[in-house]
């Protein structure tokens, strides 16, 4: 019995912590060379085709939806312009698009730049940027603060966001208009929450059914 409300009360407490613990909006994005309009086909500035590049970025807006802070990691394309003898790879622009239609096969303008032109993230001006020390690419963050953006707030655009109609950009010497892309988009509810709810669900059946226990007449 002892053992049976040790459980439920660790189950308790993880579904507290889940429940309280993130009011924070996360969003994430997976970048490849599909997701582009058209989709791009990386290849040396000689011809034979390069390294894929892909990436991966996740977003994290405030409870008061007044900023947003990302972070990405890249990789296969220059992000010093020296990490690869090519210049096709070379990083020259990054943004976030979006549009309140926008679709996965259809483009939409730059509504937040924080690489290259236009350059957005000036409000004050919160980008980190690391190439990776070895290999090439390297990670990104800054902050979309909420009086920035390019003729736009984020503000307005947080229906666009939050509705699955944007995307982040990475833009190269060789594909100017975008070599990776990847949709911002809500991960799906926390995997300990599930798994605390479907847990103690079921060790409150159990617990119900057992013979013998007595139970107090103040517990539903």
């Amino acid at each position: 019995m002892f053992r049976l409300r040790a459980t439920l009360f660790v189950l308790l407490m993880l579904l507290l912590f889940a429940t309280s613990g993130y009011a924070n909006t996360i969003l994430s994005a997976t970048l490849t060379n599909s997701q582009e309009n058209p989709p791009t086909t990386p290849t040396l500035s000689t011809g034979p085709l390069r390294p894929a590049s892909f990436g991966t970025a996740t977003f994290n807006l405030n409870d008061a939806m007044t900023a947003m802070t990302f972070s990405a990691t890249i990789f296969n394309i220059d992000f010093t312009g020296s990490q690869t003898a090519d210049v096709n790879d070379n990083l020259v622009a990054a943004h976030i698009h979006a549009a309140p239609l926008v679709t996965p096969t259809t483009n939409a303008s730059v509504v937040w730049g924080f690489f290259g032109s236009p350059f957005n993230d000036n409000n004050p001006n919160d980008v980190v940027f690391t190439p990776f020390a070895t290999g090439v690419g390297g990670t990104i963050s800054g902050k979309w603060d909420a009086p920035e953006g390019n003729n736009t707030t984020l503000a307005a655009q947080l229906p666009n966001i939050l509705s699955g109609n944007s995307y982040i950009n990475f833009h190269t010497m060789q594909f100017g208009g975008g070599e990776i892309r990847g949709a911002l988009v809500v991960p799906e509810p926390s995997t300990i929450l599930l798994f605390g709810v479907g847990t103690l669900g079921l060790a409150l059946g159990r617990w119900r059914r057992q013979p013998g226990i007595k139970r107090d007449s103040r517990v539903a």
